[in-house]
């Protein structure tokens, strides 16, 4: 007999659709997903990919309200949605929706298990405020069970007062045969998509939001560091869109030499194409629960140099064996860190074959697994 598990989701995300229909899949499981929105049209540019859905899913009427960096998501019909479908257990994703604390009160009126799908870590810039915390460790105290995507946020809930026993590991992931297929194919037609993109022959890789927390600036700032043979020899480039934008190509102008690229916002398909041709992801984040591109830089088989706050930084990458961890807002040391790897070319393919291979274990069938075993173990045992 299967178990009835109802998931809360804010967006239909590209990459967590290849991780619900493969626990749609699972022989105990009878799946559905809970969306609160479609999509986030301010933060997310990506388009929604429905026609990929193979589980049952339903998205509620929303409204979502912003206030600067602060917004407020609202939602009707999550009662009637979860009475319709009579879960006997609710994996929540976060905390911080009005939705997230009615599903918890609603889980609690019934005895439904309660599951906290989180993502947070000692670095997450949310964590600052005070109020947020006070809310989170309330929240925290009401939940059953937990699912985190790797050891950072497994140290932080532990460090919250939940125990070991109740935490499950489910790897971030994204669709790694397509990411890597798709680099192969237009690794076959590279001057193609170089022209197309207006790319340099060799370069470095920035894939996300153009935000200074995401320290885009840092990252210009060491490449111009490199030295003047380096900056001839090999570009950097841009690939996303934000805030930041117009500033980040303005102190770009004045770096010479160099090849500094801006080609906007890319998506999936165009993306694989991005981690084909360059030679290194960079991810000089300040704050990051995870940051996926590095799963999709190793599954097109890149070298990653991250921060070490990122949240993936402790399962993803090794320092010196697949990449380099740095400290977080250190330009200095994520020159020398780019500079050590670009002048290593045979380092450097090694690294790549490392880091293809080390993406295996991060599949959407693994985060799966880890979700299922979060409802379907047994209370009494222990991992």
């Amino acid at each position: 007999m299967k178990h009835r598990v109802a998931i809360l989701s804010e967006i239909i995300s590209p990459y967590r659709i290849p991780v619900f229909n493969a626990l749609a899949q699972h022989e105990s499981i009878d799946l559905k997903v809970i969306f609160l929105a479609d999509t986030d049209p301010v933060l997310r540019q990506w388009p929604v990919y429905k026609d990929e859905i193979r589980f049952t899913c339903e998205v509620l009427p929303s409204r979502r309200f912003r206030a600067g960096a602060s917004q407020l998501l609202l939602n009707a019909r999550l009662a009637a949605a979860l009475k319709g479908f009579a879960p006997e257990a609710i994996i929540c994703g976060g905390y911080n929706y009005a939705a997230s604390w009615q599903a918890l009160m609603w889980a609690r009126r019934r005895r439904v298990q309660f599951v906290l799908w989180s993502e947070s870590n000692a670095h997450d810039a949310r964590g600052q405020n005070k109020f947020v915390e006070f809310l989170k460790v309330h929240f925290l105290k009401r939940c059953d069970r937990f699912v985190v995507p790797g050891k950072s946020a497994f140290q932080y809930l532990r460090s919250l007062g939940s125990p070991a026993e109740s935490i499950f590991t489910a790897p971030n992931a994204v669709d790694n045969a397509f990411f890597a297929t798709q680099a192969e194919m237009v690794k076959r037609e590279a001057d193609a998509f170089r022209e197309k993109f207006r790319l340099p022959s060799r370069f470095i890789l920035f894939v996300g939001r153009l935000v200074a927390e995401k320290g885009v600036f840092d990252l210009l700032q060491a490449y111009a560091k490199l030295g003047s043979d380096l900056r001839s020899e090999v570009g950097l480039v841009f690939a996303g869109d934000g805030v930041s934008k117009t500033a980040l190509s303005e102190k770009a102008k004045v770096t010479e030499p160099g090849t500094i690229c801006f080609p906007g916002f890319a998506h999936r398909e165009d993306l694989a194409g991005f981690y084909a041709l360059a030679e290194a992801l960079i991810l000089p984040t300040h704050s990051d629960t995870w940051g996926l591109a590095v799963n999709e830089a190793m599954a097109c088989g890149l070298p990653i140099i991250v921060t070490d706050v990122a949240g993936c930084a402790s399962d993803l990458v090794e320092d010196g064996w697949n990449g380099s961890v740095v400290p977080a807002a250190n330009p200095d040391q994520l020159s020398a860190a780019i500079n050590s790897l670009l002048r290593q070319p045979e380092l450097s393919r090694q690294m790549s074959a490392r880091s293809a291979e080390r993406i295996q274990a991060y599949s959407p069938q693994a985060c799966a697994s880890g979700l299922a075993a979060a409802v379907l173990t047994p209370r009494a045992e222990k991992r």
